[in-house]
């Protein structure tokens, strides 16, 4: 799903809602994340997953085209955790309330 196809979604889900303001919503969700992140903050959606940020150090890779050692800094990365609730959905071990998303 692309963040237009879930704005779409919204949208149509929710009839009230204007598109625009759908779009606002994604926007601002997604901005508030990655706001919070960039602050090294942990954002986490019960039922949905947890994002943080790792530290990756710094070490000698490898160019693949030429095979030249190559120096990598160090850097900050984000992670996503899957939820419980998710992890069981994806797995098929999703109560009986969700058994329409079982395959």
């Amino acid at each position: 799903m692309t963040k237009s196809e879930l704005i779409l979604r919204l949208a149509e889900l929710n009839p009230h809602l204007y598109q625009s303001h759908a779009e606002q919503i994604v926007d601002t969700v997604f901005e508030e994340i990655t706001k919070a992140l960039a602050a090294n903050a942990r954002v986490e959606l019960r039922g949905f997953g947890a994002f943080s940020v790792k530290q990756r150090k710094a070490r000698t890779g490898r160019n693949p085209r030429t095979g030249e050692t190559v120096q990598v800094n160090h850097k900050r990365v984000p992670f996503f955790k899957i939820g419980k609730k998710m992890h069981e959905r994806l797995n098929g071990l999703a109560s009986s309330g969700d058994d329409d998303m079982k395959d």
